[in-house]
């Protein structure tokens, strides 16, 4: 779905990755320091455009690369990169882009929570937060602070909670208006001022493949 300028926040993320996503938000660190506490090593991140992301993952391992749009096949060179960073042959399990606003770094996936297990570790220099959403509607947030787990909970079911609650640990308290997701993000827009352009998101961003 094409946001346009309008898409600034972050609520609207839920509806354009209505396939499922993971958003991680980690302070005082780089995009490319954030790709490295995931696991990526520096050499194999690439600059990747969300629609080439989402053909990698997408293809079969039997597809030949030359159905690939975004990639000239005959290019030796970045077919060769590709490779040796993990985005080719096989299509990778994650695919992590990454950008930064207003002091913190993002992470953005489009299916996928690789992210999700290395919270604590992101938060190393402040406060780190994991937003994942499945495609069948269900989300849940991770939060941890300078190397700690704080909470692990679903937005509206607040007795599925692990850790601090999240009224006492972020100040959230979702109202049911609103799905989980979009709830919280919305929350985190007007209590962080963290804002997203959608376009950014749509451009090349420093990208790592996992599998």
């Amino acid at each position: 779905m094409n946001q346009g300028p309008a898409a600034k926040g972050l609520s609207w993320i839920p509806d354009d990755y209505s396939v499922g996503f993971t958003l991680t938000l980690a302070e005082n660190l780089s995009p490319h320091e954030l790709l490295r506490g995931v696991g990526a090593e520096e050499h194999h991140i690439l600059p990747l455009s969300r629609s080439a992301a989402s053909e990698l993952l997408l293809r079969g391992e039997e597809d030949h690369i030359s159905d690939l749009d975004f990639l000239d096949w005959e290019d030796e060179e970045a077919v060769t990169r590709l490779t040796n960073a993990g985005f080719l042959p096989a299509p990778p399990d994650a695919i992590v882009r990454a950008g930064s606003v207003a002091g913190w770094a993002y992470a953005l996936e489009e299916y996928s929570c690789h992210t999700e297990a290395h919270v604590m570790a992101l938060s190393r220099r402040g406060r780190a937060l994991c937003v994942h959403s499945s495609a069948k509607g269900s989300s849940h947030v991770d939060y941890a602070l300078r190397g700690e787990p704080v909470t692990t909970f679903e937005p509206g079911l607040p007795h599925l909670t692990n850790g601090t609650p999240a009224e006492v640990a972020l100040g959230f308290v979702h109202d049911g208006d609103e799905a989980g997701d979009v709830a919280f993000l919305r929350f985190l827009e007007d209590e962080f001022g963290l804002r997203i352009p959608w376009e950014e998101t749509e451009a090349e961003l420093p990208s790592a493949a996992f599998m």
